[in-house]
């Protein structure tokens, strides 16, 4: 029998209107994001371009999270899988950087079954300590290998070409991230209001309600993952393109910890709040470097305000 949370489910998970009031401001955000490095230093293109990738990463557990309710404290090992299967095949044996993003989705899919498979029918706290541990599996696996550079990291990343143009400058990949989050951005949408979308937020409101409909919730939670996998593992290949050389301490727990934040500070299952909390969660730091030694605990006693007035996020999903 469907509980009234499914039932309410079915009423508002239909694909719904244009919403200009979230449109305009979108295309506004946009058209300033487009100019932005025309009139902006490289340090603040810098930080934008951190602020598109926590974007990216933010949407990609976004459906792990916020679709399909599944707790992934682990998620900084599928960018990590990324980054290091593009470095490796681009440093060490010459392929071309864009070769290498299919090979590293394949590879951040294979992973995901191989965590997912057996693990996925775990709830809640069961299957954060799960996913916590493959994090650092991955992180010390990486660690400990010669060709992944052991300790000291990969270097000697080559930096990809598009059309005999090689992307070199902080504005080049700064446009790079842009597209990569467009994109996502519209991966997601339509995942959203698809039938795959809707069996996700089935299975995150009720797992037994969903199972009694006929929905696999193991399958749901599968595909979600795997989805939310490829996304950081692109991310990933990017990333090891623009910084050249990649260690195991760019993807620690705290890594994951600051993109399950972006997500949740937003508002979890919504894409307009996630990306509004990804962005924050990449500036914070740098607005507050006014601070000295007192920025981390400003910066908490930010987000735990944030929390208490918004506990449902910035920009709640109205779902919930």
């Amino acid at each position: 029998m469907m509980t009234d949370e499914v039932r309410s489910m079915s009423a508002t998970a239909q694909p719904r209107l244009i919403r200009w009031s979230v449109v305009l401001p979108g295309l506004a955000a946009l058209a300033c994001a487009l100019v932005l490095p025309q009139f902006a230093n490289a340090y603040v293109t810098e930080v934008a371009t951190t602020a598109l990738l926590y974007v990216v990463l933010c949407l990609g557990l976004n459906i792990v999270v916020g679709y399909a309710g599944l707790l992934d404290l682990g998620y900084a090992a599928f960018f990590a899988v990324g980054a290091y299967t593009s470095g490796i095949l681009t440093a060490e044996f010459g392929f071309n950087f864009w070769l290498t993003i299919p090979v590293a989705m394949a590879a951040a899919c294979v992973a995901g079954i191989i965590i997912g498979a057996p693990t996925l029918r775990l709830r809640s706290d069961y299957l954060a300590i799960v996913t916590l541990g493959f994090g650092e599996i991955v992180r010390i696996i990486a660690r400990n290998l010669d060709i992944t550079g052991g300790a000291s990291g990969l270097i000697g990343i080559e930096r990809p070409e598009i059309f005999g143009f090689r992307l070199m400058q902080v504005q080049h990949f700064y446009y790079a991230f842009l597209v990569l989050a467009l994109l996502t951005a519209f991966v997601c949408l339509s995942v959203e209001r698809s039938r795959m979308g809707r069996a996700w937020f089935y299975v995150r409101y009720d797992e037994d309600a969903a199972a009694g409909i006929g929905i696999n919730r193991v399958t749901a939670k599968l595909q979600a993952y795997m989805m939310g996998a490829v996304i950081a593992s692109v991310a990933g290949c990017l990333y090891a393109a623009k910084m050249t050389a990649i260690s195991p301490e760019s993807f620690t727990f705290n890594q994951s910890l600051l993109i399950l934040l972006g997500v949740v500070l937003g508002g979890m299952g919504r894409i307009p709040g996630v990306v509004l909390g990804a962005v924050l969660v990449a500036l914070l730091p740098e607005v507050l470097r006014g601070a000295g030694t007192y920025r981390p605990l400003v910066t908490a006693v930010a987000l735990l305000a944030i929390m208490l007035f918004r506990p449902n996020g910035l920009w709640p999903d109205k779902r919930v």
